[in-house]
């Protein structure tokens, strides 16, 4: 069983941004630019993309100012975790998430834990 522990000095966009909005470019530069931060600060990397894992992702909000898990799904994460070959895919049978909400006012971030596990994975259909 092998443990990741990796910062990112930001906290990724609402949901709410980008769903039901005609911004399509404006998502897939953002989507993009999360994708390069992990690629960057996300390391060192396992030798193999994890074939399955938990993944934990904390947010560390600047302010108290309620959110809803939903909004912060960790959708552009996983994916630049599968990009960086960290993960070997975010399906369902590959990754358990688990999302928590925190408060730092002094150094918001996004703090992501991933766990090796054992058990199914992905079967594409």
């Amino acid at each position: 069983m092998s443990e990741h522990r990796y910062t990112i000095p930001a906290i990724p966009p609402s949901n709410n941004r980008y769903i039901g909005r005609n911004n399509t470019w404006e998502y897939r530069a953002e989507k993009s630019r999360w994708a390069d931060l992990i690629a960057v600060l996300c390391r060192p990397r396992p030798p193999q993309p994890l074939e399955t894992a938990t993944v934990r992702i904390t947010y560390y909000f600047p302010d108290r100012r309620r959110r809803d898990p939903d909004n912060y799904s960790g959708k552009m994460l996983l994916d630049g975790l599968v990009r960086s070959g960290i993960i070997r895919d975010d399906c369902f049978d590959a990754v358990e998430l688990v999302l928590v909400g925190k408060f730092d006012r002094q150094n918001p971030r996004t703090e992501i834990e991933i766990i090796q596990m054992e058990g199914d994975v992905c079967t594409q259909s």
